[in-house]
């Protein structure tokens, strides 16, 4: 019962996407009734033409000669109005696909990292690359068809009734045939195309995490495991598309026998009138106008059939890219957030609680108070909630007990921009622009002048092998950092949030790719770049923190023990464990 119901909603969702163009929409509609004005009136032209030749030795050529040039005026006409009137459809359809895409990117950028945790990549870019592709055909196609055709089969109607009412009531006695069948069908064709979608959305998906992770496959043979995987996937979406374009498809031959009838029928009369067997006297003239017509007619007919056909996978994507379009957004800042402005650092958590599940707690009543300045340490072994503290010191997440408060004031009172900028963030995993070294350095702090990158860049000692690239600073880097090995990326990523001088750091196991000689430079560096800054490091290499003012030490969500280096070896406890099973 939804999918029946689904495209009503739909249109009405998009009507707010169209209202923007309305004025092109009145133009393009009314270049289109000239059009079909036009075009219906060439066969009454033609026919009166042929009724002054059809007499034998009556013809008159002076007349036939100015209807000729009529006829040509009127061709010429509605080609000028077709074009003109297609151009604007295809400018209103473009510009209504940008405003689609664009809501779905914005909506993108503000949807919690819950939803993008949740939901496949290849599912989310599908939507907003290939089904708002597909809804662009079908919405060009309802433009271009829709209501020509609909004002065609009005126009013919009328003319058909002047020029014979028998036949105009034939031919509305035999149209209700092709329109049942084709609502028959399309209305069970929304469910097709909504299941074709969703394989093809899967087999995305599939392709994108294979492609992505292609070393891996390699390095364990899983290749033939892939294709497994992919031939079942790519086989449901055969089957899936096949059902989707086996209904849709058989629309046009089902109207054409309809359009057949019509035409049979209306040349059956005509000609009984035109020999008199039947009343209305019609001329061979006015026969020749009335088989035009009823081409004309069944024509439209036939294409606003294929147009609903279409216009269902248009609807089913469209349904998809509104369903993004209105997914929840994260909780917006409160009216009166304060706007942060160079912050201590004094860092507060009181009695947090937090899980991703709610049938599986994480962090359970964790506290922790770090001053302004200090660098602290989050060890544990894997899972323990090291990086969930992380996303919630920077609201990805939010708390679901309990406050988190920076210099004072609690986190959620503040703008989560002013707050962010407030971190420089390394992360294990790098994420590099398709764009220069430059380019992606400058992220935090596009103002930087060449001579602060270059000492930060040095400082990291990443500005050796940058030396070594093509064009050094200005070099293009490929898709995620293209060929730079994994520490060189990290290297660089480093470098950028040195760069931007942020008040507070979040380093996750940020040197966690870099061999073991650069990361002693690398944390001398550091070292330097964190004096006087909250610092927060997660890091499964303790050795990287035992310098750290304070070293947090977790398990299962919970602290377990807390202190420095030294005096946590001291208590012989749930440290002195890890640190005893790394030197083993």
């Amino acid at each position: 019962m939804h999918e029946k119901k689904a495209p009503k909603g739909t249109v009405r969702k998009l009507w707010k996407f169209l209202k923007a163009h309305r004025f092109a929409l009145i133009v393009s509609a009314a270049f289109t009734a000239a059009n079909v004005a036009l075009t219906l009136y060439i066969p009454l032209v033609f026919g009166q033409t042929i009724d002054l030749i059809a007499g034998k030795g009556s013809v008159d050529l002076e007349n036939v000669a100015g209807k000729l040039w009529l006829s040509v005026a009127l061709i010429a006409g509605a080609a000028l109005c077709a074009w003109i009137f297609s151009v604007l459809n295809n400018r209103v359809t473009n510009y209504v696909v940008r405003d689609l895409r664009d809501a779905a990117f914005r909506r993108l950028n503000v949807l919690p990292l819950r939803f993008l945790d949740t939901h496949p990549t290849g599912e989310t870019l599908g939507k907003i690359v290939s089904d708002v592709e597909q809804f662009s055909d079908g919405l060009l196609l309802g433009f271009s068809q829709f209501l020509s055709g609909v004002l065609t089969i009005g126009g013919t109607l009328v003319l058909l009734l002047r020029i014979s009412p028998m036949i105009a009531l034939a031919v509305a006695l035999l149209t209700p045939l092709s329109l049942f069948a084709a609502r028959f069908i399309t209305r069970r064709t929304y469910k097709y195309f909504s299941r074709q979608l969703a394989v093809r959305s899967d087999l995305t998906g599939m392709i994108e995490e294979t492609t992505g992770n292609l070393k891996t496959v390699k390095a364990f043979a899983r290749e033939k495991c892939q294709r497994a995987q992919f031939d079942e996937m790519n086989g449901k979406l055969a089957r899936a598309s096949l059902k989707a374009v086996f209904l849709s498809s058989t629309t046009n031959p089902v109207t054409r026998f309809v359009n057949a009838l019509v035409y049979a029928a209306v040349a059956l009369i005509g000609t009984f009138s035109v020999l008199g067997l039947l009343p209305g006297g019609m001329t061979v003239g006015l026969l020749a106008t009335a088989l035009s017509f009823a081409n004309q007619y069944t024509k439209p007919i036939n294409e606003i059939s294929s147009v609903f056909a279409e216009l269902q996978g248009a609807l089913a994507c469209a349904a998809r890219v509104i369903a993004l379009i209105e997914e929840p957004a994260e909780t917006p800042d409160a009216p009166d957030a304060v706007e942060l402005t160079a912050p201590a650092g004094d860092v507060e958590i009181r009695h947090v609680d937090f899980s991703y599940d709610p049938e599986r707690p994480l962090i359970g009543d964790f506290n922790l108070h770090v001053k302004k300045g200090e660098k602290v340490a989050i060890v544990g072994p894997t899972g323990c909630g090291k990086t969930t503290v992380i996303n919630l010191l920077m609201r990805f997440y939010d708390a679901d007990r309990g406050e988190i408060k920076l210099d004072g004031v609690d986190i959620r009172d503040m703008t989560r921009r002013s707050l962010r900028l407030s971190y420089g963030m390394v992360l294990q995993e790098t994420w590099l622009k398709n764009a220069t070294v430059r380019e992606n350095l400058l992220q935090g702090r596009p103002d930087a002048s060449d001579e602060e990158m270059i000492a930060a860049a040095k400082r990291t000692h990443a500005h050796s092998f940058i030396k070594r690239l093509p064009q050094k600073y200005d070099t293009v880097l490929g898709e995620d950092g293209g060929s730079l090995s994994q520490g060189q990326k990290q290297l660089l990523c480093i470098t950028r949030a040195m760069i931007a001088e942020p008040q507070l750091l979040i380093l996750d196991e940020a040197t966690s790719s870099i061999d073991l000689a650069t990361e002693i430079r690398v944390q001398r560096a550091f070292d330097a770049l964190t004096e006087g800054k909250t610092c927060f490091i997660v890091a499964h290499r303790l050795s990287t923190v035992m310098n750290a003012d304070v070293i947090v030490v977790m398990d299962a969500g919970h602290i377990v023990e807390q202190g420095t280096h030294e005096e946590l070896l001291a208590k012989n406890g749930f440290y002195a464990s890890l640190w005893k099973a790394r030197t083993a």
